[in-house]
């Protein structure tokens, strides 16, 4: 079973994408289930996980219509407002729900670099922890000390950094990055994803740049703690589909073996968002 663990869907017209402006050229319409379907053929990518590009519930549930008219689509990463009082019932109510396999707080966007380590918000995580339920991480380099404590405080936390932690790869910037990614992966219940490279690449994308990177998240998770992800459509910002699976190959230690790369394009995915294939 090979999985893309990272692809987006998103209509303008529910009008809750704030960070999708004209600015984006190429991302600035609509991308639905129909316009990817035939990108995943060509490399038998039998499933993908979706994920939120808005930070509300009404497009979580969105998502979740999505998966359930789409056969491909295995599972959503969706969004809630973690430090709501609300949050309870409603991420109850979202569970009950058998396509909802994971939860992403837009850290990104945010202006406290440490709101994940605000009470209210452990408090909630803590449940997360309590039911071993996954948590997507999107974050600079700028967050990986916050994440650092948060696993501090929870340990078994099951999580996954979302585009390797965006390292600063078009300017060859590997440090602290390197120590800090390098310290977030002895946590067994964190992996990362093999993703969003392309955007973080510079204007030529050069393998040679991003080659280093990625053998380092390989080298501290292990093969069997990092996942592919195309960051569809986002990444057309760069490159194409077929340009962002064959830059991950390339770009692969020569040591992995074919149960490795089995892993790294689906295994991984399916065993941590724990999904019924």
């Amino acid at each position: 079973m090979r999985i893309d663990s990272h692809q987006h869907f998103w209509k303008l017209a529910r009008g809750d994408y704030d960070w999708l402006t004209p600015d984006f050229s190429i991302l600035y319409q609509d991308y639905l289930p129909e316009d990817l379907s035939p990108h995943l053929q060509p490399f038998r990518m039998d499933k993908t996980i979706l994920v939120q590009a808005a930070p509300t519930i009404a497009e979580t549930e969105f998502l979740l219509e999505l998966y359930e008219q789409n056969e491909f689509i295995a599972g959503v990463v969706g969004w809630l407002d973690m430090e709501s009082p609300s949050y309870t019932s409603e991420y109850r109510r979202l569970r009950s729900h058998k396509g909802f396999v994971g939860i992403r707080p837009m850290l990104q966007d945010l202006e406290d670099d440490k709101w994940i380590l605000r009470k209210s918000v452990l408090k909630n995580i803590e449940l997360l922890v309590e039911d071993d339920f996954p948590i997507d991480l999107l974050i600079y380099p700028h967050h990986l000390p916050a994440i650092v404590q948060l696993l501090e405080i929870f340990p078994s936390l099951r999580a996954v950094i979302n585009h390797l932690g965006k390292p600063r790869i078009a300017e060859q910037i590997i440090k602290p990055w390197k120590e800090q990614i390098t310290e977030i992966s002895s946590y067994k219940n964190v992996m990362c994803k093999l993703s969003g490279m392309v955007t973080e690449a510079g204007q030529e994308i050069q393998t040679s740049k991003i080659e280093p990177f990625v053998q380092h998240v390989i080298k501290v998770f292990g093969p069997h703690s990092v996942m592919f992800g195309s960051d569809w459509p986002v990444c057309l910002l760069k490159a194409s589909y077929q340009d962002v699976v064959e830059l991950l190959l390339s770009t692969l230690p020569d040591h992995l073996t074919d149960s490795d790369k089995a892993a790294i394009f689906g295994g991984n995915a399916s065993g941590f968002y724990k999904l019924n294939l």
